[in-house]
């Protein structure tokens, strides 16, 4: 025997204790209190209808059966009813269905619309063959005004309850969906950024390298390691992210073990500029205002701005310089990337690629500004400000300032 079935069987006895336990009360009720009035049987079985909890959390029909059973059993064997005082304006045994209506509002609420369909015609032809052939004159019209209006009521707070709880279930799953598209966005972002920069880079200089090869073999040794400093830069932030991945899926490794490369930030960029430098756009950086840590997000988002806008300048510009500006402001960070080529137009390869998308999505997450565009003057200008937390340096997570006019 395995342990669910361990557990499962107490519950199943304790239920079924519940249920000959309510019938037992119901059997003392009807046969052991000849003298005691109706009101006084059907409030002594609405108490008595807890001990069916149990039984209405496994089996909510066999439940509704149960208390519909000793329901209409305490209603004909009361002395009010055997004694003839039907008449009566009203008469408190019939109270007793209560209980038959609190169960069949638990079934509306938890079970198929079929089965609560059949649940509230059983209950309701049950209960008004019991009021027509026990109740007579007035009585027989108060509790049928009676009986009908509990019974509605039990279903609609049923149905109030399954809606509550189909929208809450509802939430979740868009929650969810949320989180799995903003996460795949994300790691879309991150691997664009890092690989478009890296293979652009890596094409340029196989390209040198091929042509000087024959003439120029040093010039061609050069590229060559460039292409293996960039390639080995790539791997590790590929890896970089699938190590973070995996540690969201919970899947330890040997490789998980070991402590994954710092993600980049401002304090890279000077390394940056030096690999585009060697794919041939010499960039020159300058930093204003003061200089001082910023959080981790902040920097890696500026750090992959300035990657994607360098990439484009190598790509697309046409020119062999650009300037790189870092400014710190007392509450934001504003990073500008400029080059003086011919200028690429709204419509140019740049605008159709992912990588000005993926600028205005990392700029928006941080509920920064993002501006990119030709210039009047020629050439092309991306501008992004983002916003700094006050204070701006956190313990643990923040990126070094970059170095002024890097090369």
């Amino acid at each position: 025997m395995d342990a669910e079935t361990i557990i499962r069987t107490p519950g199943r006895a304790g239920a079924r204790v519940g249920a000959a336990a309510y019938l037992l009360v119901v059997g003392l009720l009807v046969g052991g209190a000849p003298r005691a009035s109706g009101t006084f049987h059907a409030v002594a079985s609405l108490l008595a209808a807890g001990l069916l909890v149990g039984l209405v959390r496994r089996a909510p029909l066999a439940a509704l059966g149960t208390a519909l059973f000793g329901s209409t059993a305490v209603v004909v064997g009361t002395p009010d009813t055997l004694h003839g005082r039907a008449e009566a304006a009203f008469q408190g045994q019939f109270l007793a269905y209560l209980a038959v209506d609190l169960i069949l509002g638990f079934i509306v609420a938890t079970l198929g619309r079929r089965a609560s369909f059949v649940a509230v015609g059983v209950s309701c032809a049950v209960q008004l063959l019991v009021i027509g052939a026990f109740a007579g004159g007035d009585a027989l019209t108060v509790h049928a005004v009676i009986a009908l209006p509990a019974t509605a009521a039990s279903c609609m707070a049923g149905l109030l309850s399954r809606e509550r709880r189909e929208h809450a279930t509802a939430l979740r799953a868009q929650e969810v969906a949320e989180a799995v598209t903003a996460e795949r966005l994300r790691i879309a972002r991150e691997l664009h950024d890092m690989v478009a920069h890296s293979i652009g880079i890596v094409a340029i200089q196989a390209g040198v390298g091929s042509r000087v090869i024959e003439t120029q073999p040093d010039q061609a040794r050069e590229a060559l390691r460039a292409i293996e400093a960039t390639s080995r830069e790539t791997l590790s932030g590929l890896r970089r992210t699938l190590v973070a991945l995996r540690q969201a899926d919970g899947m330890p490794s040997a490789a998980l073990r070991s402590s994954p490369a710092p993600s980049p930030g401002l304090s890279d960029i000077e390394r940056l500029a030096a690999a585009t430098a060697d794919a041939g756009v010499r960039v020159e950086v300058r930093c204003s205002g003061d200089q001082r840590p910023v959080p981790a997000d902040i920097g890696l988002s500026a750090y992959r701005i300035v990657q994607e806008a360098l990439t484009n300048v190598v790509r697309h510009a046409g020119t062999g310089h650009c300037r790189v500006a870092i400014g710190f402001g007392r509450e934001e960070l504003r990073v500008e990337v400029v080059d003086d080529g011919p200028g690429v137009g709204a419509d140019g390869p740049a605008s159709h690629g992912f990588g000005l998308v993926g600028m205005r999505e990392r700029v928006g997450l941080l509920r920064g500004h993002l501006s990119a565009g030709p210039r009047p003057e020629g050439g092309f200008r991306v501008v992004a400000r983002l916003p700094l937390p006050t204070p701006v340096a956190t313990a643990g997570a923040v990126s070094g300032p970059v170095a002024v006019d890097g090369r």
